[in-house]
Formats: C-alpha cells, sequence, structure tokens
C-alpha cells in the first residue's frame, strides 16, 4: 500500500510523508521520483520537492542509486524499518544549511554552564507538558506542575524520573514503561522513533551535530543532542499513543492502520507563545533557537507548551 499520508503545509510549499509498506520500486525521471507498484505495473510520479520523510517497511522495495541523490538534494529523511517493521537507521543530509560549519564550531565550544542551563530549561518543559497531557484526558496535573518548578541547573536532583513515575501511573493503568514491555509500550517505541528521526533532521537542517549532546553522553549513540531535543515533544507522541490505544485496546502487533495514526506525531499542532504551527515545523523552530543560545544570541530554547 502506498500513501500520500499527511500534507504539511509548509509556507507555501506541501511535505508529504511517503509510507511504503507494500513492494514498489522507485527510480528517477526528469528529476522527479517515480513509484512503480510491482503487483500491478502501474507508475505514479511525485513531486520530488513536496517530499519531507520517506518510510520503508517492506524488504522487497528495490531503487536505482539516483532516488537516495534526489533524497539527499531535496534534504528528505528516509527512514529504513527492520524485521519487526520498527524504525531502525535513517538517511539524512548533512548538508542541508550552508553554514553548517559555523554553527558546528559554536556548538562544540559551548560551555558546561550553558548546556546545564539548556538542559535545565528542556527537562522543565517536558514536565510541564507531561502534565498538559494528564490535563488532556481530564486528569490531575498539578502534582507534575508543581514538580517542573523545582528543577535545578543540570537536573541534579533528577526531578526527571522523579515525576515520570507519576506521570506513567496516572497516564495508563497498571502500566510500566519499558521498550520490551507490555502494550502500548510499542506503540511509544514506534512514536518516538519516528519523532527522533525528526528531530534530528531539524537539527541537521539548523546546521547542528545531532551527536554531539547537551545531556545524553553514551559514546554509542549517534544521535544524542535529537535524545535531548525531543524530549519536551514526547508529551505529544504519549497524547496520540493514549488515542491510538484507546482505539485498539486488544492489539498485538502494530497493523499499517495503527502505524498510519501513530504517524500523526509529524503534523500534531504545537503551541508556541504566539504561533501554533505542525510539529515537524516547531522542531525547526526549536533547532534554530538552538543553534542562538549557542551564538550567546538568546538565552532560552524555544519549546511549545502542550495545552
Amino acid at each position: 500500500m502506498f500513501v500520500y499520508y499527511k500534507l504539511l503545509q509548509i509556507n507555501t510549499m506541501l511535505k508529504r510523508t511517503l509510507f511504503f509498506v507494500n513492494p514498489y520500486h522507485l527510480y528517477v525521471k526528469n528529476k522527479q521520483l517515480y513509484v512503480t507498484d510491482k503487483l500491478v505495473k502501474k507508475d505514479r510520479m511525485v513531486p520530488a520537492e513536496d517530499i519531507g520523510y520517506v518510510i520503508f517497511d517492506n524488504k522487497q522495495i528495490t531503487y536505482t542509486h539516483s532516488v537516495m541523490q534526489l533524497f539527499s538534494e531535496n534534504n528528505t529523511a528516509v527512514i529504513f524499518c527492520n524485521d519487526k517493521h520498527m524504525p531502525a537507521s535513517m538517511m539524512i543530509n548533512f548538508e542541508s544549511h550552508h553554514l553548517h560549519g559555523q554553527h558546528a564550531d559554536y556548538q562544540i565550544k559551548a560551555t558546561e554552564p550553558l548546556k546545564k542551563s539548556l538542559w535545565q530549561q528542556t527537562i522543565k518543559v517536558k514536565i510541564r507538558n507531561q502534565a498538559g497531557v494528564l490535563e488532556y484526558f481530564d486528569k490531575n496535573g498539578e502534582a507534575l506542575k508543581e514538580i517542573s518548578k523545582h528543577v535545578k541547573s543540570g537536573d541534579t536532583t533528577n526531578r526527571e524520573s522523579y515525576a515520570a513515575r507519576m506521570y506513567w501511573k496516572q497516564l495508563f493503568d497498571n502500566f510500566i514503561r519499558h521498550r520490551d514491555g507490555k502494550p502500548p509500550n510499542s506503540m511509544l517505541n514506534f512514536c518516538y522513533t519516528i519523532l527522533r528521526s525528526a528531530t534530528a533532521k531539524a537539527l541537521v537542517g539548523s546546521g547542528l551535530l545531532p551527536a554531539l549532546g547537551i545531556h545524553h553522553r553514551n559514546k554509542y549513540n549517534a544521535y544524542r543532542l535529537a535524545d535531548d531535543i525531543m524530549e519536551p515533544y514526547r508529551p505529544f507522541a504519549d497524547r496520540i499513543v493514549k488515542e491510538t490505544f484507546t482505539k485498539f485496546p486488544d492489539y498485538k502487533d502494530l497493523t499499517k492502520e495503527i502505524k498510519f495514526e501513530l504517524l500523526d506525531i509529524l503534523t500534531s499542532d504545537v503551541n508556541f507563545k504566539e504561533v501554533t504551527r505542525p510539529l515537524s515545523v516547531g522542531l525547526s523552530m526549536t533547532a534554530a533557537s538552538l543553534v542562538k543560545c549557542y551564538k550567546g544570541e538568546k538565552k532560552k530554547i524555544s519549546y511549545p507548551v502542550l495545552k
């Protein structure tokens, strides 16, 4: 099944997410993407500049080398799923910003006090947004709001973990958040991976190095900064998972119908102080504000608040 899943309006440009779950062959003709349905031998053209994300979830999908070059030239993020049909790797263009080298220099030279301040801001907003999720589902978020007020520089007292224990107990019944745990953990895994990919794309698009984090330091993690910056956006994914789990409470596997629901994360509205934007655009706004923080032009990252 070939899906033009969402049309995302960015200024005057439409950005599509293409999600392939059946066998297709992709090739380039006249600098545009062509898709051949292997079953019915039918071609379809998709304007390359309209594509924001491509997700491959079938081993029988084939493509020419020119397809990947076309995606790179148009700053399209390509996500590959594994045998378990979960996003496993991604291709992004590391030359999507003309000042990539300069911005990377600012990022590398960031001081430890600055990074601790940025992490404090990040966790404050994350916990506040978790409270917003609870209130969205008519639950009490006041305790989390209070916790968010007491996050210290670098979150040295680990208010993030303390808040998480309270949050998950309220959001789902008898639930423990664990990657390999019972449902809806697999929904959360899928939605978070898509969010992580979108965050990495936004960071690279602002000329930043996704491997150089603010707080995450695992030497085997190539997307440490993405893991940092996505934290306040996780509650937006949690809200979609909660709504999807309500529709499919007895699911065992992530069907394509469930995945289509979860892909709404890319086009969910997020609210900043004066504007509302689709989440993928919001991530770009956050990444651009982080660059300004590294350059010393701003003191706070722009994060959306979940109302």
